[in-house]
């Protein structure tokens, strides 16, 4: 039994599912990994279903109907998770931009630097550690960041990763206070009400490289969502109180 499970969230992911899948069970620690596929045309869950004869007590698929956000992918994940009493969740890209060898860099950051929340970030410091995204991608992920902190005081340099390690305690209090977000805007606002409930957060630096197979699955729309969605969080922020269980 593993005290880890790695989320990771599916949509036209067959070139690289399997690939990934293996690569984290190649890993000196022990994950579990759940997939969450939003009804891939493609064929990713099929291949998720083949591996799981090779790996039956680690690989774990949960299948949805269609595209229904990122965030929501993640919330069910968590859930899944915590009814099975894993210790540390892990947020983690398919396409391996996020790279599988920093899983133990994030894990170290919370088991046993007493962190509740470890960031895989891309700009700390003000470095920008990207690789192949063009330049105005990463101007706005880049901005985006400085103004969440600027609208809201999170003290971070990175606001929209997605690569991330939680204790299962913080995800314990952030889904009871009911997350609103389902798009870009949803790895925000669970950084942020960590924060705002009190918890240690630290940022690992990490080097995120675009995906070279697959098509990505950012968009305008969820550009915006972020957009308006940060001042919206900073408001209702100021009408809540942050109590951990």
């Amino acid at each position: 039994m593993s005290d880890t499970l790695i989320i990771i969230p599916t949509y036209n992911e067959k070139e690289n599912v399997a690939k990934m899948i293996r690569k984290v069970f190649s890993l000196e620690k022990s994950y579990h990994v759940l997939v969450v596929d939003d009804g891939s045309p493609d064929g990713t869950a099929a291949i998720v279903k083949e591996l799981q004869a090779e790996f039956p007590s680690r690989l774990f698929l949960e299948e949805r109907t269609g595209k229904l956000g990122l965030g929501t992918a993640y919330i069910l994940g968590f859930h899944w998770g915590l009814e099975r009493k894993y210790d540390y969740f892990i947020e983690m890209d398919c396409d391996f931009s996020h790279n599988p060898n920093d899983l133990i860099r994030l894990y170290d950051a919370c088991a046993n630097d007493g962190y509740d929340l470890a960031i895989g970030s891309r700009y700390v410091g003000g470095l920008v550690n990207v690789i192949n995204w063009p330049i105005g991608r990463v101007m706005m992920s880049y901005f985006a960041s400085r103004y969440v902190k600027l609208i809201t005081g999170l003290p971070l340099d990175d606001s929209t990763a997605g690569f991330k390690c939680y204790r299962r305690q913080v995800l314990v209090n952030v889904l009871a206070s009911k997350v609103t977000f389902v798009g870009y805007a949803f790895e925000i606002e669970m950084k942020f009400k960590t924060w705002k409930f009190g918890y240690k957060v630290k940022e690992v630096p990490v080097i995120f490289t675009d995906r070279t197979e697959g098509e990505s699955k950012m968009s305008t729309s969820i550009f915006y969502e972020a957009f308006f969605g940060v001042m919206q969080m900073k408001l209702r922020s100021l009408f809540v109180r942050y109590k951990q269980q």
